[in-house]
C-alpha cells in the first residue's frame, strides 16, 4: 500500500494492500476498502463504510460520515459503495439512519461530480451521472443510468426514475418517470447591453452606440435574427465590436439567447 506520510489510517481500518492514499487523508475505524482505490488528497473517511475496489476519491470529499439528521443518536448505521466509481471534489455522501434501514448505497461505474450531497438512506443505482452540486435529500433513490443536472435539489423519499435525464437547475419534490427528460422551464432572455460595464472598460461613447444600434436591431426590431443579421451586415462602419457580435451569433451551435 502506497500510504503519504501525512495521511492517517486507523488501525482497524482494513485497507486493501493495493490502494494508493494520498497526503492528508484520514480514514477512521470500521471502514473496509477494496483493492485499488485512490484517495487523490484530503479525503476524509468515516465507518461503518465498505467500499468495493477501483474507486478513485478526489481532495475534500466527506465520505461515511454521520447523517445529517436530528434524530441520529450515534448509531452504528452504514455507507456501501461499489466499484469503479469517480468521487470528485467536495463531495458528501452520508451514512443511513436507523429509521430509513441503516443504510446508504451506492452503487458501481458512477461519476458523482464535485460538490455533490448524497443523504442519509439515498439508494443510487449503477452507471448514474450525477452532476455538479447535484443534492439528493434523505431516502432518495436514483435508478440505474439516470443522470442528475447540476444545481438540481431533489426532495426527499423522491425517485428518480431509471434512465432518465434531469436538465440542470431543476427542483424536484415528485418522482421522475423512467425514460423521461425532466427540466424547468427556462425563460431566460437578453434585457439588452451592458452599458454601464463596457464603460468602465474603457469603451468609447461612439463604440457603446455602434454596439447599442446592433442590440435594437437583434432584439427589439420585429426581424428574426437571420433578417437582424442581414440588415447588419449591410450597414457600413459598423465597427469590429459589431462584427464581433455577429460572428459570435454565426457560429453558435445551440442558438443564443435573445
Amino acid at each position: 500500500m502506497t500510504v503519504h506520510p501525512t495521511a492517517i489510517i486507523d488501525p482497524k481500518a482494513q485497507v486493501h494492500p493495493s490502494c494508493k492514499i494520498g497526503p492528508y487523508c484520514v480514514i477512521g475505524p470500521e471502514v473496509n476498502m477494496g483493492e485499488g482505490c485512490h484517495l487523490v488528497s484530503h479525503v476524509a473517511i468515516e465507518g461503518p463504510t465498505k467500499i468495493g475496489a477501483h474507486n478513485r476519491f478526489f481532495p475534500f470529499c466527506s465520505i461515511g460520515m454521520a447523517p445529517q439528521d436530528l434524530t441520529y443518536a450515534g448509531e452504528p448505521t452504514r455507507l456501501e459503495i461499489g466499484e469503479d466509481n469517480e468521487i470528485r471534489e467536495f463531495v458528501t455522501i452520508s451514512r443511513g439512519t436507523v429509521k430509513g434501514g441503516g443504510l446508504t448505497r451506492v452503487g458501481s461505474h458512477i461519476l458523482i461530480m464535485a460538490y455533490t450531497h448524497i443523504a442519509h438512506d439515498c439508494v443510487i443505482g449503477d452507471h448514474v451521472i450525477l452532476a455538479n452540486a447535484a443534492t439528493l435529500g434523505g431516502h432518495v433513490t436514483v435508478e440505474e443510468w439516470a443522470q442528475v443536472g447540476a444545481l438540481c435539489p431533489v426532495h426527499h423519499f423522491v425517485r428518480i426514475g431509471a434512465h432518465s435525464f434531469v436538465g440542470g437547475g431543476t427542483t424536484i419534490t415528485r418522482d421522475v418517470l423512467p425514460f423521461s427528460k425532466t427540466s424547468a422551464s427556462r425563460d431566460a432572455r437578453a434585457y439588452g447591453l451592458n452599458a454601464i460595464g463596457l464603460e468602465r472598460r474603457g469603451f468609447s461613447k461612439e463604440r457603446i452606440r455602434k454596439i447599442h444600434h446592433a442590440y435594437k436591431t437583434l432584439l427589439a426590431s420585429k426581424l428574426n435574427t437571420s433578417q437582424a443579421l442581414e440588415k447588419l451586415k449591410a450597414e457600413p462602419h459598423r465597427g469590429e465590436d459589431v462584427e464581433m457580435l455577429i460572428k459570435f451569433i454565426e457560429n453558435s451551435e445551440r442558438g443564443v439567447i435573445k
